[in-house]
């Protein structure tokens, strides 16, 4: 997954002054308000915090924070800042500063449209990364023609013996072990080591912390997403999927469409199914060059990464696509600052070169 991740996939400590040069993470004290900051706010995504990899800076009234991770010379903001919009332009200029101060190159990776404004203003330059797929779950329903091919597939899974469960995160630590077989089983067949930063890993404090929907056959678990939330309801996010090679054609299409369901029956508004990368770039002669590289590897890296098989699959549920860049200081930050992000998702050269 090495050059997908090059180009396109491809807290911790609560500071008042500027931060440490060093890589030491902060306390659970920090840890915890960030959580709670993220339960406050719609984009569920955030909940990738808990992962504890990544440093927090927080505004200085402790209502807004940005996490971020360093590689190289690379300090690199995941997602858009968390918490109230206004508390944004000077968290993002006091990360800037800090990043410039010990001689790193500052970059935000994955941010929305809300973010454009705060990016001009800072004088970053922004590159597409792709198109994330958000659900309007308000609106889901699988009556009408559109939908006949998706109903087949998840009836011929339910007729052949699968099922659909959520799990509290207060039960989720008693199947623990089975799903963290689940969890190698698909690790070892994809030969795939595990991602991190802005991904899901299986670390049981982690996944134990969330609902986790389930498909079971003949009384085993072999599938498995686990579901980050927030109070407002506003958005949830499927993070870290994992499945049982070979079980059943249908039994993902199953999975998703009965997350979605029950999500929609618990009030939530909509699910965020992440981003399909380099989606969504313009192959217009006049579009810039980015766009066009992008789309190269798009249409013809499928030996590297499925880009093609990630955007068709997130297609069936008829999702709103919704652009995410990458903002970077300048123009020739760009290729150094996706290679760094690349070592920090796949966690070092080693892992960036395993699928």
């Amino acid at each position: 997954m090495g050059l997908s991740l090059v180009f396109g996939v491809a807290a911790l400590r609560r500071t008042g002054l500027p931060l440490r040069h060093g890589i030491e993470l902060g306390s659970q004290g920090d840890l915890a308000l960030a959580r709670l900051r993220v339960l406050e706010q719609d984009h569920a995504a955030a909940g990738l915090v808990a992962l504890g990899d990544k440093h927090v800076l927080f505004s200085d009234s402790g209502d807004a924070f940005l996490m971020y991770a360093r590689k190289g010379r690379s300090l690199v903001v995941l997602f858009d800042p968390v918490g109230p919009r206004q508390a944004w332009p000077a968290l993002v200029m006091r990360f800037i500063r800090h990043a410039r101060a010990i001689g790193c190159r500052p970059a935000f990776y994955q941010v929305s449209p809300d973010f454009l404004p705060v990016a001009a203003d800072a004088g970053l330059k922004l590159y597409k990364l792709g198109d994330q797929a958000l659900v309007d779950l308000t609106a889901f329903d699988l009556k009408g023609g559109d939908w006949l091919k998706l109903r087949r597939s998840i009836n011929r899974a339910e007729r052949d013996g699968l099922d659909f469960a959520m799990i509290a995160p207060e039960a989720v630590p008693g199947m623990l072990e089975e799903l963290a077989a689940v969890s190698d089983a698909w690790l070892a067949h994809h030969q795939a080591a595990e991602k991190g930063f802005s991904l899901g890993t299986f670390r049981r404090d982690y996944v134990a912390s969330h609902p986790v929907a389930i498909i079971r056959q003949e009384g085993r678990i072999v599938a498995f997403a686990n579901i980050l939330t927030t109070d407002t309801r506003k958005e949830a996010f499927i993070d870290l999927m994992r499945h049982r090679p070979g079980t059943h054609r249908g039994m993902m299409d199953l999975l998703f469409v009965k997350i979605m369901l029950h999500l929609k029956a618990e009030g939530f508004a909509r699910l965020n199914l992440g981003m399909a990368p380099l989606s969504g770039l313009s192959d217009r002669p006049s579009a810039p060059l980015w766009h066009h590289l992008g789309r190269f590897v798009f249409e013809n890296g499928e030996r590297f990464y499925n880009f093609k098989g990630v955007q068709a699959f997130k297609a069936k549920f008829d999702p709103d696509w919704q652009p995410r860049y990458l903002a970077v200081s300048d123009r020739k930050a760009l290729l150094p600052v996706l290679a760094d992000t690349a070592l920090l998702i796949g966690g070092g050269v080693r892992g960036l070169w395993r699928r």
